[in-house]
């Protein structure tokens, strides 16, 4: 048995293609080719360890992410929840619009933020539909 931690991206896909999952409440899953696998199940099962081992779903994700895969969080909704109560849990769970900008910004590459005009605050119109920029 090896650590989950030295995991390649080969042994993930071979596993995957071999893995078979039935239960259901998964929270984090896995995109590997076009099938969407249980995480934590997943790691496990390519590493070759049984199904107590210590590594928990949040650093399958991390060794997943760490390998290129596309990983997501899945949160279970009890059955007869409304839309009313739903959006409202939804809305608590995000956090201000700050929070939501600032975590979707820290996974942009350094060198992509050089190619964003400097002007794109108060040209917007001009870089998505090509209108003429404000002021000329």
């Amino acid at each position: 048995m090896r650590s989950p931690k030295e995991l390649t991206r080969a042994e993930i896909v071979r596993a995957a293609n071999n893995f078979r999952w039935t239960r259901k409440g998964t929270k984090w899953t896995v995109i590997v080719g076009e099938r969407e696998l249980p995480a934590r199940p997943l790691v496990l099962e390519a590493a070759g360890v049984p199904p107590n081992d210590p590594t928990n779903s949040h650093q399958a994700v991390e060794i997943l992410r760490r390998l290129g895969f596309e990983t997501r969080y899945t949160r279970e909704q009890p059955e007869g929840t409304n839309k009313r109560e739903e959006s409202k849990e939804t809305r608590e769970g995000l956090g201000s619009i700050l929070e939501i900008a600032s975590a979707a910004t820290t996974e942009v590459p350094e060198d992509e933020w050089d190619r964003v005009p400097d002007d794109l605050s108060i040209n917007v119109d001009h870089y998505l539909y090509g209108s003429k920029k404000a002021g000329k």
